[in-house]
């Protein structure tokens, strides 16, 4: 004879789980009124071209660097916002960049974030662009062409590769050597 006893175990069946469902439900479908803040949003993104953005981006950065005309090895500044960036942390990213004499950087003060710009001779030529705020990143333009971009953990790690780059794109010996490479393709 089975055990009968309350602490017995035996196996239940699905129908013996409440929780568990067995006939297939169907979802209502729920129709939403379009609200007005997504509405807004599909108004304002509708026929983006991220290309055409692109370029304003790049276009605006240019015009930056030429109106500011930073002198080689140096820096200018913009400021964009009504707040503006800690002047201590400005200094302290000049200091990190250190510009080479080959190359002349603008810094674009947004108050809560920086854009560093640094271009050599001629202005535009070559551009790179360090974004520092929440998520740090890097663009690189070469004759107008969009030819790298990466995006970083933290600061610190943006600006150890900015100062490389510096190197590798705007340098005699960086721009001889793609050069080399760009013949050979």
């Amino acid at each position: 004879m089975a055990d009968k006893s309350p602490d017995a175990k035996s196996p239940a069946k699905v129908v013996d789980r409440w929780w568990v469902e067995t006939t297939p439900k169907q979802r209502p479908k729920v129709v939403r009124p379009a609200g007005p803040a997504g509405t807004s949003f599909f108004t304002v993104a509708h026929d983006f071209e991220q290309g055409r953005a692109l370029d304003h981006l790049t276009d605006n950065n240019l015009r930056l660097l030429q109106q500011a005309s930073p002198p080689d090895g140096g820096w200018e500044y913009v400021q964009l916002a009504e707040t503006t960036y800690p002047q201590r942390e400005l200094d302290r990213l000049k200091q990190l960049i250190a510009l080479p004499g080959y190359a002349r950087g603008l810094i674009v003060d947004s108050g809560r974030t920086i854009r560093v710009l640094v271009t050599g001779t001629p202005i535009g030529e070559r551009l790179l662009e360090l974004a520092l705020g929440e998520a740090p990143s890097f663009d690189c333009w070469v004759d107008g062409d969009w030819v790298r971009e990466e995006l970083f953990d933290d600061v610190n790690a943006a600006l150890k590769a900015f100062r490389k780059y510096l190197v590798d794109y705007l340098s005699p010996a960086g721009i001889a050597h793609s050069r080399t490479i760009s013949a050979r393709a």
